[in-house]
């Protein structure tokens, strides 16, 4: 059975089709027969009960520069379709946190992927608060005393921003750093929420694994090398894919939290791990489907249409 599939992103315009995640399932969508539809978070519509998108319906290739053609705007109305992609990339945001209230609304009458109400209550640096023993020693405050405390007893701290991401705002402070309070004081400034700062793990030297789960259970994993001399592993500032496989460790973490995604209806999940420790899971926009395939020849995007369509049709 063909679905109707739309598109909850950026600008497909600048896609990196060779690095893009939202892109290698939209191409596998369309490989099952299923047709497209790409609209933008601010296309999104409350009309008088229903939710509208003005979507384009678009077909897609691997072609650089050419990796797309699109159809006149049309006023499409979200339950009468079988699938919404919630795939815009963060900030999580008011903007963000009201697209979630939105479709609600037609969930789960359309399958929103992922649920928006998990989604909002599950930002990457929060949620994983709610599982003991796998979370470095962290702390989740504003509180220049707690901050200096919590710095006293481990040292060597990172800092950064509660619903930052893409690395943007990390910060390595060491023992004998006299930036803190001024970094508190920016912090406060340009951020009204808490910062989020945690114990430094110096494995992260040894790589940020990103590990996808597809309905709670672990499909793939990929290391990320930070370069010499930075301590962020986020592949557009310079980290390295490498090939990767679970620890017995990373396991155990995947079976922790394993049955809480696949509860809330969390079913494209990326988590990342650093050592021993699960520093985020990632249930807004997660990447790595295209760097995990190369390496392991697999097709995960396939994986996770299998999954949606077995919940659907």
């Amino acid at each position: 059975m063909s679905l109707i599939v739309a598109l909850q992103m950026d600008p497909i315009e600048d896609v990196d089709i060779d690095g893009d995640s939202t892109f290698v399932l939209a191409l596998e969508a369309q490989a099952r027969g299923h047709k497209l539809l790409h609209y933008g978070p601010q296309d999104l519509s409350f009309s008088s009960g229903e939710i509208i998108a003005a979507a384009r319906p678009i077909t897609v290739a691997r072609d650089k520069g050419n990796h797309f053609t699109a159809g006149e705007v049309e006023r499409i109305d979200l339950s009468k379709v079988d699938v919404v992609l919630m795939r815009q990339d963060p900030p999580f945001d008011m903007s963000y946190i009201t697209a979630t209230h939105l479709l609600e609304h037609i969930h789960p009458k359309t399958l929103v992927v992922n649920d928006p109400v998990s989604v909002r209550n599950a930002p990457e640096k929060l949620f994983v608060t709610h599982f003991e023993g796998i979370l470095p020693p962290t702390l989740i405050s504003t509180n220049i005393d707690e901050i200096k405390s919590f710095r006293s007893e481990h040292k060597d701290i990172i800092i950064k921003p509660l619903y930052g991401n893409g690395g943007a705002g990390v910060f390595h402070l060491k023992p004998d750093d006299e930036n803190l309070s001024a970094l508190c004081e920016m912090f406060t400034e340009f951020y009204r929420e808490p910062m989020i700062v945690q114990k430094y793990l110096p494995e992260v030297r040894q790589g940020d694994k990103r590990i996808i789960l597809v309905d709670g259970e672990p499909v793939g994993a990929i290391n990320r090398i930070p370069q010499e001399g930075e301590v962020r592993s986020n592949m557009h500032v310079g980290g390295k894919a490498v090939k990767s496989q679970l620890t017995s460790r990373e396991r155990d973490i995947c079976d922790a939290i394993g049955p809480a995604l696949k509860e809330q209806g969390l079913i494209f999940v990326g988590i990342d791990v650093i050592g021993d420790y699960l520093t985020e899971i990632n249930v807004t926009s997660p990447t790595g489907l295209q760097e995990i395939n190369r390496y392991d020849g697999v097709k995960l995007e396939a994986t996770i249409w299998d999954c949606l369509e077995e919940k659907i049709l």
